[in-house]
């Protein structure tokens, strides 16, 4: 097995052990990255004299018996809509193709007080918004597993770079399910942690009452040790919970019995794929077989929340985009006079699906109209919160697909509404602020990885991570590498 193929805890101990060298597992990373980098097109930015000479600063610390951290000497990339000082961030976006950042968000202040090495820049959809890395203002990002599909989105370069070995972990950011379902696509684990958990300081923001960073990793062991590093109050973002951080990997205990779990029927309709249900009914059978109680649970608001987060996160996103508009920083495009400027700019840099989430959210927002679409989408908001609160009185974490479907084939979404409709497992999460994460729970006959969906209460990553390990600790679905660049 390739050095890029092990999961990041294997790789800590065999640094620490001085079994390898951070240099040399760097090389290695980049190595694959040069190999299959062109057919997949995970990152938008290559970081790798910056990497190589991280890894040296590892290597002489740990020549010099000196501990290091968990991330410490291991290959990881950050989607692009994450700041980073010094390195160009641009969202994906045309608007921000030469920006280049005067802070680091305070995830990268964390992972670089952690020692992490930083390959790269990973391509998302863009300013986040889209469900299949089509939309980047650069280029498309394919499924490892068969790169005629796609890897989700919008962190779809984050998820595709860990599934083909083009970096160990990676950071993406999740408004609507943008973790989970790429996590899903590319048989990869994915964790949204509750709102709030994880600092949105230098998070390029797109709906800032929805958006979450956390970790897309190979294996639940690897997503527990980064919560660690990432999660924590932050003095910069109003919104961080200052709940105390337990160690998460504490909760790897690979027992279920007499965990709650419940299955909302509202989950399991009429469109999504046979396979997909066969393989999350079956993957709840064996929760029974560990000794955990599954039951019916109804969450009846679940039929308005793509229609409520299609009001919400545009509106939001119409107002967070306002800044663009060429005078602050950012592209320019010259004008007669200031208002031609400004609509130029917008006009030539911003994308299609940009666009249209800026007016549709203007027009929500606008004057009459406000009250019968914003504010009945926040109230409707509140009734979907409200069905999770009720359903976790009586189990303690739900279970659900990740994605209706396993990856589809690029340019088969040829409809907006298509595409939005693929978010009806996971935009209910972000609308009530809760923690989920997606495991791989089988295949389909075409051999494309399928995600199963774990949602806990708020702060309750430690129950779903333990659920999740689980499972993961009798099935070897996480172990399969994507078959790019030769690999069966």
């Amino acid at each position: 097995m390739s050095l890029y193929e092990k999961p990041a805890h294997i790789l800590h101990d065999m640094l620490t052990r001085k079994e390898i060298s951070a240099h040399e597992l760097t090389e290695d990373v980049f190595a694959r990255m040069n190999a299959v980098e062109g057919e997949v097109g995970a990152y938008l930015l290559e970081t790798r004299d910056t990497a190589l000479a991280e890894a040296d600063r590892v290597d002489a610390k740990i020549a010099a018996g000196e501990e290091v951290p968990f991330l410490a000497g291991i290959p990881g990339a950050v989607k692009d809509n994450i700041c980073t000082k010094g390195i160009r961030t641009t969202a994906g976006s045309k608007i921000l193709e030469k920006f280049v950042p005067p802070y680091d968000a305070t995830v990268m202040c964390k992972l670089n007080a952690s020692d992490a090495v930083i390959i790269g820049k990973a391509n998302l959809d863009e300013f986040a918004m889209g469900g299949s890395t089509e939309n980047s203002a650069f280029h498309p990002t394919r499924n490892p597993w068969d790169v005629e599909r796609v890897p989700g989105g919008s962190s779809g370069g984050s998820a595709a770079a860990v599934a083909s070995g083009t970096a160990v972990w990676a950071l993406g950011s999740d408004t609507g399910g943008s973790i989970r379902q790429p996590a899903s696509f590319c048989g990869i684990v994915g964790l949204k942690p509750t709102y709030g958990r994880v600092s949105r300081y230098g998070l390029m923001a797109y709906a800032s009452s929805l958006d979450q960073i956390g970790p897309l990793t190979r294996n639940v062991t690897d997503a527990a040790h980064i919560m660690n590093i990432i999660a924590g109050h932050d003095v910069m973002d109003s919104t961080a919970s200052k709940a105390a951080v337990p160690d998460y990997t504490a909760a790897l205990r690979g027992d279920v019995k007499g965990l709650k779990i419940g299955m909302p029927k509202e989950y399991f309709v009429a469109g999504m794929d046979s396979e997909v249900e066969a393989a999350v009914r079956n993957a709840l059978e064996d929760f029974e077989t560990m000794g955990a109680e599954v039951r019916e649970i109804s969450l009846p608001h679940t039929d308005y929340a793509v229609s409520t987060y299609y009001l919400i996160a545009p509106a939001e996103a119409a107002t967070n985009l306002e800044r663009y508009d060429g005078v602050s920083y950012g592209a320019r495009v010259d004008g007669e006079d200031l208002v031609d400027m400004m609509t130029r700019t917008r006009t030539e840099k911003f994308g299609a699906e940009v666009k249209r989430r800026i007016l549709i959210g203007n027009y929500a927002l606008s004057a009459g109209y406000y009250d019968a679409y914003y504010l009945k989408a926040l109230k409707v908001r509140t009734l979907i919160q409200r069905d999770f609160m009720q359903a976790f009185e009586d189990v303690d974490i739900i279970m659900t697909p990740t994605a209706p479907t396993a990856a589809y084939k690029i340019g088969e979404m040829t409809s907006p509404l298509q595409m939005y409709l693929q978010d009806i497992s996971t935009v209910p999460v972000n609308l009530a602020g809760l923690p989920g994460i997606s495991i791989p729970c089988g295949f389909t006959s075409s051999g494309l990885p399928i995600g199963l969906q774990i949602i806990g209460r708020p702060l309750a990553e430690e129950t779903i991570l333990s659920a999740a390990y689980a499972y993961e600790q009798g099935h070897d679905f996480h172990t399969k590498m994507a078959p790019i660049g030769g690999r069966a």
